[in-house]
């Protein structure tokens, strides 16, 4: 086949009459062109923009050709395209006339110097015109909506105080301090034996804070490895090292940025980790891993820990800087054994929802089916108390629990079944002719029968009661002293 000798060969040539053909395609097929000269000011329009111009305000051309773009067409780009030089291929414009589909095209002379700028009409009914794009954008933009209130709906507290089941004095205690807490801006250390509610609480404090609709991000110590936990906290840049995500990843202070930075299990910090901790929280800043740009965060910090921080402090295994940081509102939640009270009203609760995550009836337990639990030591507090009412759940074949089964699973669980005292939320009768002792006198003799118990169940073993007991092997021995020796309590079991 013979090539067309009318199609030039060279390289200006050819750009040449692509410019051409291209401006006749778009001055044929578009729905209005326009040029602005460098002031900004309208020089030209064609036969097609003039049916636009009573829409816009105008019924005389010469009072819209001649004068500042930005006076006769609202919501114009011609003057970032002036100043920046870059097209602006595809965008959507709304003014007066309607909403059309725009390219905003730089004109340059000879020297490259921008002398002004094309307006191209492309399309004056989008919503008809680019109806399947639109759609898709607007899926696009749904899905990315429903993705954005998911992993927000995972960075929010999950608990409020009313979560934290209690009417004791010393839960009362504890959730008054948290409110006071709450409004605070400086970091909270929660204290207490594991088991006891303190991410609970930690979630309630978020959630009663002027941080609440922010997010609620938590780190584990315990459940990081101690070489990650660094990557953890500040994030990695973009390619840092092999492997790394090229994208980068952004650490917990960043996620948790204007919100609650929760630090669970602060004691098993590593003191490497701690240094840069402390540094982070009085400067304001971290610097991920890889990454020389220091990048501000606003987090407020509540830690928890069930170690004693201020005796490893003393050992040297705790930073006293950091301690002193992040020990400025300490709250201490009590071990269950301290708010026996609670056990009633934490049964039901416990008991309400195993049966909403389990699907089967809410149990309920006799009056000395809950004093036995009650009289327990409970070292593992409310997350031990739980497991055996779990256990109850799924061994027995009825909802109704007696004292019988609660003690049986508590044999086979390994823990003391000690006996009951009086059965909850009852009150103990005075016998007719019976004196009504005072208070400590009484409070004294059910901590002997306690202690004498406890040794009875540990044969003897006075480091094993007391911890049975829930106390120090030092204040059991007072105890005993105050009380006589220990062969003469036994003989009140």
């Amino acid at each position: 086949m013979t090539p067309d000798n009318r199609l030039p060969r060279d390289a200006q040539s050819i750009l040449e009459l692509a410019a051409r053909s291209m401006f006749e395609l778009f001055a044929n097929a578009s729905e209005g062109m326009m040029l602005v000269d460098r002031d900004a000011r309208v020089v030209w329009i064609n036969d097609q923009y003039r049916r636009f111009l009573p829409a816009l305000g105008f019924e005389r051309e010469e009072d819209f050709v001649g004068h500042p773009v930005s006076r006769v067409v609202q919501n114009t780009q011609m003057h970032q395209v002036l100043a920046t030089g870059k097209p602006i291929l595809i965008d959507l414009l709304t003014n007066r006339a309607g909403t059309f589909v725009v390219s905003r095209i730089p004109l340059r002379d000879d020297a490259g110097e921008i002398i002004g700028v094309l307006g191209i009409v492309l399309f004056d009914h989008p919503e008809t015109t680019l109806q399947p794009l639109i759609s898709k954008f607007a899926r696009l933009e749904q899905d990315l909506s429903e993705a954005r209130r998911e992993l927000a709906s995972q960075r929010r507290s999950k608990y409020t105080f009313a979560s934290f089941v209690g009417s004791s004095d010393a839960a009362l205690e504890v959730k008054r301090q948290a409110r006071r807490a709450a409004q605070s801006a400086s970091p909270v250390l929660l204290l207490g034996e594991t088991g006891t509610g303190k991410e609970l609480l930690a979630h309630a404090i978020h959630a009663a804070s002027p941080r609440a609709g922010r997010p609620f991000v938590s780190v584990n110590m315990a459940a990081v490895p101690d070489t990650l936990l660094e990557a953890e906290f500040f994030g990695v840049a973009p390619g840092a090292f092999t492997g790394a995500d090229k994208k980068g990843r952004d650490g917990k202070f960043k996620l948790a940025d204007g919100g609650t930075l929760f630090l669970d299990e602060l004691g098993d910090m590593p003191m490497s980790v701690q240094v840069k901790l402390l540094r982070a929280l009085q400067e304001g800043e971290i610097e991920p891993l890889g990454s020389n740009k220091l990048v501000r965060f606003d987090v407020r910090v509540v830690a928890a820990t069930s170690r004693d921080l201020l005796q490893m402090v003393r050992d040297g295994t705790f930073r006293e800087d950091l301690y002193y940081r992040l020990n400025v509102l300490p709250i201490r939640v009590p071990p269950l054994r301290e708010r026996s009270d609670d056990i009633a009203l934490l049964i039901e609760a416990l008991c309400e929802d195993i049966a909403a995550r389990g699907g089967g009836a809410q149990l309920e337990l006799t009056a000395d089916a809950q004093s036995l639990l009650a009289a327990q030591p409970w070292r593992g507090n409310i997350r031990e108390l739980r497991n055996v009412l779990e256990q109850l759940a799924l061994r027995s074949d009825s909802h109704h629990i007696a004292a019988a089964q609660v003690g049986a699973v508590l044999q086979e669980a390994g823990l003391p079944a000690l006996p009951a005292t009086v059965p909850v939320g009852t009150t103990p009768r005075v016998r007719e002719g019976e004196a009504l002792r005072p208070l400590p006198e009484q409070i004294a003799e059910l901590e002997q029968r306690a202690i004498a118990q406890a040794l009875a169940h540990t044969g003897g073993n006075r480091t094993a009661a007391a911890r049975l007991l829930g106390i120090s092997r030092a204040s059991l021995y007072d105890r005993l002293a105050a009380q006589g020796d220990a062969s003469e309590i036994q003989t009140i079991v």
